[in-house]
C-alpha cells in the first residue's frame, strides 16, 4: 500500500502588495480612436449630455465606473451630476453620503409633489461633481410608478430643470431591466455599458441589446450606445484576455480603449468615500478613468 503524499496547499496570489497590472495593448480596430485628445476648457456649461451606465448583470463595475468617470470629467473642467438610480444606494455610499439618513432622495423627487430637484442635489467632496442621492426607498417607486401616466418619463421630467447647468449627467442604473432602468434609458442620450471580463457577463449583453432596441423603437429613438467598457480585467489570466478579445471582435469600435483592471484600490475608495482620482490620483486605475473621460468627451 502506497504511503499517501502529504497535502501541501497552493499559495493564494497576494494581489494587495503587487502593483496595478498594466493593460496589454489592444488592437483598436477600424475606426477606433487610439489616443483621445486632452479636452479643451469650457467657457460655459450646459446643456448636459445624459449618459445611462447600465448592465442588468450585477458586479460588473457600474457604480465604480459612474463615480470615477464623473470625477475624471470634473477634473477636466466639466460640471457633472451623478444620479443614484439604484435602491441599494451604492453610488451615494461610495461618495461618503449616509444614504439611510437622508430625508429627501430621488424617490421623493419622483413621487412627491412640491419636491424640486434643487432640494435633493448634494455637493460632493469633488469640485464640479454633484450627486442626486438614493436609498432603499427607491425600491417602492418601481411599484408605485406602474399606475402613473407617462411612467417611463418620470426621471426625465424630474431632472429636466437642471440640465442647463451641467455638462454631463451620469445615471447609475440598478442591475435589472425593470422600470427604473427603462426610465434611465428613456431620458438618456447615450448608454455606457460596463462589461466585466468574464464569460457570464458576456452572455448577458445580448439581452441588454434587445432591451435597448425596444427602448429605441418605443420610447427614445435618439438613444445611442456610447461604448462598451471592459472592467475587472486581469492580464495575468487567460480567461479575461480571451473574453476581452471576444468583446473586441464582436463590438469593434464600440469598445473603449480604456480598460479597467482589477485592483484592490477600488474597494479602498469605497471605504474612503471618494473617487480613485482623489484617493490614489497617480494609480493606474485613476489614469484609466481619465483616459475613459477623454474618450467619452471625444465621441
Amino acid at each position: 500500500m502506497d504511503t499517501p503524499r502529504p497535502f501541501v496547499p497552493r499559495p493564494e496570489p497576494h494581489y494587495e502588495d503587487e502593483p496595478d497590472p498594466q493593460p496589454e495593448p489592444l488592437d483598436p480596430g477600424e475606426g477606433h480612436r487610439v489616443n483621445a485628445p486632452e479636452p479643451a476648457p469650457l467657457t460655459q456649461h450646459g446643456p448636459a449630455r445624459i449618459i445611462a451606465v447600465a448592465n442588468q448583470k450585477g458586479g460588473v463595475g457600474k457604480t465604480t465606473s459612474t463615480i470615477n468617470l464623473g470625477a475624471a470629467l470634473a477634473e477636466y473642467g466639466r460640471k457633472v451630476l451623478l444620479v443614484d438610480f439604484d435602491p441599494q444606494g451604492a453610488l451615494s455610499i461610495g461618495l461618503g453620503v449616509q444614504a439611510h439618513e437622508l430625508d429627501t432622495t430621488v424617490y421623493n423627487l419622483l413621487m412627491e409633489r412640491g419636491v424640486e430637484v434643487e432640494d435633493v442635489i448634494k455637493e460632493t467632496g469633488v469640485e464640479g461633481l454633484d450627486l442626486l442621492p438614493s436609498n432603499i426607498d427607491l425600491s417602492a417607486a418601481e411599484v408605485q410608478l406602474v399606475t402613473e401616466v407617462g411612467r417611463e418619463q418620470a426621471l426625465g421630467r424630474a431632472i429636466k430643470p437642471v440640465l442647463d447647468r451641467y455638462d454631463v449627467v451620469l445615471i447609475d442604473c440598478q442591475p435589472s431591466l425593470g422600470l427604473l432602468t427603462i426610465n434611465a434609458l428613456a431620458c438618456a442620450d447615450e448608454i455606457l455599458i460596463p462589461l466585466a471580463c468574464e464569460f457570464f457577463s458576456l452572455r448577458g449583453v445580448a439581452l441588454l441589446m434587445d432591451t435597448i432596441e425596444k427602448v429605441q423603437d418605443r420610447l427614445n429613438p435618439d438613444l445611442k450606445i456610447l461604448g462598451i467598457l471592459a472592467t475587472m480585467f486581469d492580464p495575468r489570466t487567460l480567461h479575461t484576455r480571451e473574453v476581452r478579445q471576444r468583446v473586441q471582435e464582436a463590438f469593434g469600435k464600440l469598445v473603449f480603449e480604456a480598460v479597467i483592471n482589477r485592483t484592490v484600490r477600488f474597494p479602498e475608495t469605497t471605504v474612503a468615500g471618494e473617487p480613485i482620482t482623489t484617493w490614489a490620483p497617480h494609480s493606474n486605475g485613476a489614469e484609466a478613468y481619465r483616459m475613459l473621460a477623454r474618450e467619452v468627451l471625444a465621441r
